[in-house]
C-alpha cells in the first residue's frame, strides 16, 4: 500500500478534520528532499513543509534562491541533518530562521552516526571502528525532551537492527550567505563534486584526497538519513515537535508516524531479500555516501572514487582504487544521476549501474524517502546481479 494512502488513512481513523485547524499548522522547512520527505510524511494531509535545497542540487554548496530564503524566514520548525552535511545552511539557520524551534538531526541523541571510511579501499565488512556515542541534543528547547522522545519511538515498537540475522554492533563554517546571494538562481543539475575540482592539486598520495573530504564532515559521515532506523526515530521526534506547536492535530501526527515506521520495517524486509542473494559481492560507488545503508544490509562496499563530499579524486586514489578491484574482482561500479560515470569505466571490467542518495529523479513529497531506498536496494542488486 502506498504511503500516500496510509497517511491519508491515519488522519481519517483518528477522526479530525485537518481543516479545522489549519490556520495553526506550523510552517516547517527542511533541508534536503529525504528529510522533507519523512516530514511530509508526519504532517500529511494537514500540510506541506517547504524545501530548501532540490533533490538535483548539491546539499554541500548550494545557493539558496530568494524562495528558498524565505521559506526559511517564515518557519516555526526547520528539520536539518547539520552543519557537518550544508556548511553553507548554518549562518541562514541563525539569522534567517532565528525564532524557529530548530531540530539538528545529528545532534538528536537517538540518531546513529557513523565514522567516515578512510582511503580509496576501505574494505568490504570493515566493522571494526566500533560503536560511536550519539551526540547530546544542539538546542536546548529540544534537549529537555530528548528522552521523552526517545521513549515515544520505543514505545512505536522499531527496532531496526533486531531481525537482522547478520547484525553487528552500532557504529558508530562557512559564514552565511550574504543577500545578494539570494538573488543567483539554482542551475538545474547542479554538479556536486563543482566546488572540490581543486583537490586534483594534491595528486602526490590518496591520503590529501581523503583529507581533503574530512575536511567538510569531520570524522563522522553525515549521511545520517539512509539508515531506516533513523528515520524511525526522526519520525517520532518530527511528530512530537508539531504536536507542541499544534495540539489540535496532535492525533494525526502521531498516527502518521506510526504508519511511517509500520511502513518503514515492511520495506526493510522488502530491501534485504533484494540483496541477500549478493552478499558476499564486491562493488565500487561514486562517493562515499551510502556506509548507513550498507551497514543496515549488511553489504558493503570495496571503496569510493570520489571522497565524502564527492570532492574530484586524486591520481593517487584512482590507482589504489584500481589495485583494489583488479584484487577483489569486483564486479559492480555505480555512479550516480548528477555525475559522469567515465571514472568509474577507467576501474575495469564492471558493470555500471546508477544509484541515488538524494533522490534527484523522484518527485519531492511523502512517497519520495521510502522509493528512494527501495530504488537504492533495486539499483544494488540489478548491479550486482
Amino acid at each position: 500500500m502506498e504511503f500516500k494512502m496510509r497517511y491519508a488513512m491515519a488522519a481519517m481513523i483518528v477522526g479530525i478534520g485537518a481543516g479545522a485547524a489549519q490556520a495553526e499548522v506550523p510552517r516547517v522547512a527542511a533541508d534536503i528532499a529525504p528529510i522533507h520527505s519523512i516530514v511530509a510524511a508526519i504532517m500529511g494531509d494537514v500540510g506541506s513543509p517547504d524545501l530548501i535545497t532540490p533533490p538535483t542540487a548539491s546539499p554541500h554548496s548550494h545557493q539558496m534562491r530568494p524562495s528558498e530564503a524565505r521559506a526559511l524566514d517564515q518557519a516555526d520548525i526547520v528539520v536539518w541533518v547539520g552543519h557537518a552535511l550544508t556548511p553553507w545552511l548554518e549562518g541562514p539557520v541563525e539569522t534567517l530562521a532565528e525564532g524557529a524551534h530548530v531540530i539538528e538531526l545529528m545532534d538528536l541523541d537517538g540518531t546513529e552516526l557513523l565514522d567516515v571510511r578512510e582511503g580509496a579501499a576501505f574494505g568490504a565488512h570493515n566493522h571494526d571502528h566500533g560503536h560511536e556515542e550519539p551526540k547530546e541534543a544542539g538546542h536546548g528547547d529540544h534537549q529537555e525532551h530528548a528522552h521523552d522522545k526517545k521513549d515515544a519511538h520505543e514505545e512505536d515498537g522499531y527496532d531496526g537492527h533486531a531481525h537482522e540475522e547478520h547484525a553487528h554492533a552500532d557504529d558508530g563554517h562557512e559564514e552565511h550567505a550574504q543577500e545578494d546571494e539570494h538573488e543567483h538562481e539554482e542551475h538545474g543539475h547542479e554538479d556536486e563534486h563543482a566546488h572540490g575540482q581543486h583537490a586534483e592539486a594534491h595528486d602526490e598520495h590518496a591520503g590529501h584526497d581523503d583529507h581533503a573530504g574530512h575536511a567538510a564532515h569531520g570524522s563522522t559521515d553525515p549521511h545520517v538519513w539512509l539508515a531506516p532506523a533513523n528515520a524511525a526515530f526522526w519520525a517520532g521526534v518530527i511528530a512530537e515537535e508539531l504536536a507542541e506547536h499544534d495540539p489540535s492535530n496532535a492525533a494525526i501526527y502521531k498516527a502518521n508516524a506510526a504508519a511511517f515506521i509500520n511502513d518503514l520495517k515492511a520495506l526493510e524486509a522488502e530491501i534485504e531479500a533484494m540483496v541477500d542473494p549478493f552478499r558476499g559481492r564486491t562493488f565500487v560507488v561514486f562517493h562515499d555516501a551510502y556506509h548507513y545503508f550498507e551497514h543496515r544490509f549488511d553489504i558493503e562496499a570495496l571503496g569510493s572514487v570520489s571522497t565524502g563530499d564527492a570532492a574530484a579524486p586524486s591520481a593517487g586514489r584512482m590507482s589504489e582504487l584500481q589495485e583494489a578491484v583488479m584484487a577483489t574482482g569486483a564486479v559492480c561500479a555505480l555512479t550516480e544521476p548528477q555525475f559522469n560515470p567515465g571514472l568509474l569505466t577507467a576501474l575495469g571490467p564492471v558493470k555500471l549501474g546508477e544509484i541515488d542518495p538524494l533522490g534527484a529523479k523522484l518527485e519531492p513529497g511523502p512517497t519520495l524517502y521510502p522509493d528512494l531506498l527501495r530504488n537504492m536496494g533495486s539499483a544494488l542488486a540489478e548491479c550486482l546481479s
